[in-house]
């Protein structure tokens, strides 16, 4: 077991990473981001002391490599200067923004409103550890509106594990426990539910780097934009890289838990999808209907994303999803 940095300290010392070799190996390092390393390839780099405050500071995931060290993940593209790899977002938050940039309002379209404009702040690390087979980095953050308050407290648990080194593909579980502090209602929407059709946009939201733009969108039946605002258990995207030979596949899931009533009531992810003018995929929380969280109640939600070296099938997906367990 390797682990970097003491649980509760955001302030752990930089640490170099073991020598090239078998298994997962985590380092913290520059004092605001953990690194994970597979062989000589670094898997994934989580930042957890993002600055900015127009884009809504909040942690993230990137880069995230395949195995043979492909990058499929952008990072404050000149169009979005607020996507950042993988991260969690919400993007209509009882009228605040924890998406960042501009706040979509019903009649006016995209305004600059920095007062809407919140943040999820890092507060400590319950555990970074890794070994051979598994990563853990399980952190607690709070959820502020624009003036600093407390809104909600979130228990995060990020997992990677299953590095198939045959099937050229590693999987990223990520679990979140999100509690209202509020004495009122939080309510979590986006933009389609304030008004704007087909843009449900919020939760955990990829974006795929530039070359990615044009790639194939697969599901279970359906493929491309078809996929846009349905349910399934699950969506893939393929793109090729620039730079060096070969493709790349992701395949966003969710647990099965997560279509089943519990705090918030029933909402089952609606799949934000889009490949064109850029790459990006989002198992919605609220694509159509406002999710209501009331004081006290927590909202609880698991997704999975395996990313794989190659152009992955329908049949290559489904076998291999198969083969893991929830």
């Amino acid at each position: 077991m390797t682990t970097s940095g003491t649980p509760d300290s955001v302030d752990a010392p930089d640490t170099a990473a073991d020598a090239p070799g078998p298994g997962l190996r985590l380092a913290h390092t520059h004092g605001d981001r953990i690194e994970l390393r597979s062989g000589r390839v670094t898997l994934l780099s989580y930042v957890y002391r993002p600055e900015a405050a127009w884009e809504a500071p909040k942690p993230y995931l990137h880069p995230l490599r395949t195995l043979s060290g492909g990058v499929v993940t952008d990072y404050r593209p000149n169009d979005h200067r607020w996507h950042k790899g993988l991260q969690l977002t919400a993007s209509h938050l009882s009228g605040q923004n924890l998406w960042g940039g501009n706040s979509y309002v019903h009649g006016e379209g995209y305004r600059a409103l920095p007062e809407r404009v919140g943040s999820m702040s890092h507060e400590g690390f319950d555990e970074v550890s890794a070994d051979s087979g598994r990563a853990v980095i399980a952190e607690r953050l709070v959820w502020r509106n624009h003036d600093g308050d407390a809104w909600a407290d979130e228990a995060r648990r990020i997992e990677v594990h299953d590095v198939d080194t045959e099937a050229g593909a590693w999987t990223l579980t990520w679990s979140d426990a999100i509690t209202n502090r509020r004495d009122e209602p939080l309510r979590f929407g986006s933009p389609t539910t304030a008004g704007r059709e087909m843009a449900g946009y919020t939760g955990l939201f990829w974006r795929g780097p530039r070359a990615f733009r044009g790639g194939r969108l697969l599901g279970p039946e359906l493929e491309g934009q078809e996929l846009m605002g349905t349910q399934a258990p699950w969506v893939a995207y393929s793109g090729e890289f620039d730079g060096i030979d070969g493709q790349a596949t992701l395949v966003f899931a969710h647990a099965p838990e997560n279509d089943h009533t519990g705090a918030g009531g029933q909402h089952p992810a609606h799949w934000f999808v889009r490949s064109d003018p850029f790459a990006a995929v989002a198992p919605s929380w609220a694509f159509y209907e406002e999710l209501v969280l009331q004081p006290g109640d927590t909202l609880t939600r698991r997704w999975r994303v395996i990313v794989a070296d190659g152009r992955w099938e329908r049949d290559d997906i489904v076998k291999y999803l198969e083969r893991q367990s929830w």
